[in-house]
């Protein structure tokens, strides 16, 4: 079955028009799922992280670091948790700004006030591509480097037969996207690596679009390469919310680092992995890679990351269940000889999930300082929750909430039912809105 399985899959790739780099790796890592390897990692195998660097404890401000990085953000998200259909960094962030434009403006006020190239590189899937090459001006790189890459798909499989799915009504379905992980490849696979190489860069600063913390600091640069560490993660404290996330932990096998996601995990073990206090540290997909240490180890196909194997229905629960293979990028932790966690606070990681994350980074909770970072103007920042039944999709958000509150007088914002909120409404102390019935 495994067999013929395997020679739908080929001519499905093949037929879509899918670089035979990219066929291989995802039939390598198919191969690997089919013989039997493991997609689990259980409590037993790992031990917690203990003490780990702080960001403020860093002091070292030499801006040659800063000078020899360029900057990755993932772009190949279209919000779909929040209905959308097109990409999460065009959506208003804070102002009249969008997330793409603050990026934007964040990285030009660092080369304005250091003197750095920081070369600005969008990894795009075919979701967010056209749109967001039709939607932004991205200004040229130095050194011919491009300003967006684009990331692979791959089949989705039946979870019965492992045979790639066929769903007429919308094709689109039919594929997923690697994971993240998929960066190894396209690194390689573009010509990028070489090219940043050969230019003179040695550090590649990696994060998520939707996180607008994600700055790369001169400081944090610096210490990254005193390290002398192949990659480094950074981490914050898990909080009650952040349960379900990826946590690190030590390999005990070889004391190795390695990230740990849900769909790792054996169900007997999850309530290790959401006991906030024995795994203390969440992956923010905030990365600092060595360029030259990934040359080393990565190939055409990327690197042999550990797999995930999401289960999933094609659509809703009635519809057949499927398997994506898929790989994280924090997870190449465990790849490298030297790999370093650091620990910053929670500024550096905004990220914007749902339609509540986004309206407390609307909010006046934030505002711009002069390198157009996003500060916090109480602490801690208030809890903001909105029903997901009647604010869950961007456009019932939208419709609902006709100007942004103020919360930064208020500790816990909570909205349930059908509620609009007003122009110019002042939440102070724990508000919580319901509707009438």
């Amino acid at each position: 079955m495994a067999r013929d399985s395997k020679e739908l899959i080929l001519a499905k790739m093949q037929d879509a028009d899918i670089s035979e780099a990219e066929i291989s790796t995802f039939v390598r890592a198919y191969d690997r799922f089919t013989s039997g390897a493991r997609t689990l990692l259980s409590e037993t195998e790992i031990s917690p992280v203990g003490s780990i660097r702080n960001v403020a404890d860093l002091s070292n401000e030499d801006q040659s670091a800063l000078q020899t990085t360029a900057v990755l953000r993932l772009n190949g998200g279209i919000g779909t948790t929040m209905g959308l259909d097109t990409p999460k960094s065009l959506l208003s962030a804070h102002g009249s700004l969008r997330f793409i434009d603050i990026i934007l403006k964040q990285l030009q006020a660092l080369r304005e006030s250091h003197g750095a190239r920081l070369p600005l590189i969008l990894l795009n899937s075919k979701a967010t591509e056209r749109d967001t090459k039709r939607e932004v001006a991205l200004p040229e790189n130095p050194d011919g480097i491009p300003t967006s890459i684009l990331q692979g798909v791959v089949p989705r499989l039946l979870a019965s037969s492992h045979e790639p799915i066929s769903w007429p009504d919308n094709p689109n379905l039919e594929w997923a996207p690697p994971g993240h992980g998929d960066l190894y490849g396209v690194l390689p696979r573009t010509g990028l690596l070489d090219q940043l190489l050969a230019s003179g860069y040695k550090y590649l600063f990696v994060a998520n679009a939707d996180n607008l913390g994600a700055v790369p600091e001169v400081s944090i640069a610096a210490w990254f390469a005193e390290s002398g560490a192949d990659f480094a993660a950074e981490v914050v404290k898990r909080t009650p919310m952040d349960k379900k996330g990826g946590h690190f932990a030590r390999l005990i096998e070889n004391n190795r680092l390695v990230l740990r996601e849900t769909a790792q995990t054996p169900a007997g073990d999850i309530p290790y992995f959401q006991d906030i206090d024995r795994h203390k540290y969440l992956n923010t997909n905030n990365l600092w890679i060595n360029l030259e240490s990934l040359r080393e180890v990565d190939g055409p196909m990327g690197l042999e990351l550990p797999l995930i194997a999401n289960n999933k229905h094609i659509t809703d629960e009635e519809s057949p269940e499927v398997i994506q293979l898929e790989t994280a990028m924090g997870s190449a932790v465990s790849i490298f000889a030297h790999a370093e966690l650091l620990e910053v606070s929670s500024s550096r990681f905004l990220p914007v999930k749902n339609t509540s994350d986004l309206l407390l980074l609307r909010s006046d909770v934030y505002e711009f300082d002069s390198g157009y970072r996003l500060v916090a103007q109480v602490s801690p920042r208030p809890v903001v929750t909105l029903d997901p039944a009647y604010f869950g999709r961007y456009r019932d958000f939208e419709e609902r909430i006709l100007g942004e509150p103020s919360l930064k007088e208020s500790s816990e914002f909570s909205v349930s039912g059908d509620v609009t909120i007003p122009q110019g409404y002042v939440a102070k102390g724990s508000v919580r809105l319901t509707a009438h019935v």
